[in-house]
């Protein structure tokens, strides 16, 4: 396995355990249950994408999550929508 793989590897690592320790149970479970589902399958800039919204408070995300708040142009990612439906119509 190459460093970069490694690497790569240590940062899914991370963000699944962030993921499932946010701060809020509600949190943990939208975020931590689509980080089960899909971390194995992100491509470095979604990668990139999610680290950038773990660093996002969690009752401002949610608030997004939930449609109850406008999302920031700079959030609004294909990701984040990936998340959005994730959580609202389960995996597929």
């Amino acid at each position: 396995m190459t460093e970069e793989m490694n690497a790569l590897d240590d940062r899914r690592k991370r963000l699944h355990f962030r993921a499932w320790h946010r701060g809020t149970r509600e949190m943990d479970l939208v975020l931590g249950r689509f980080v089960d589902a899909h971390v194995a399958s992100l491509t470095d800039e979604e990668i990139v994408t999610l680290e950038a919204l773990m660093e996002v408070p969690d009752p401002e995300l949610y608030l997004w999550i939930a449609g109850t708040a406008d999302v920031p142009v700079n959030y609004d990612s294909k990701l984040f929508r990936k998340i959005v439906a994730f959580h609202r119509e389960g995996p597929k």
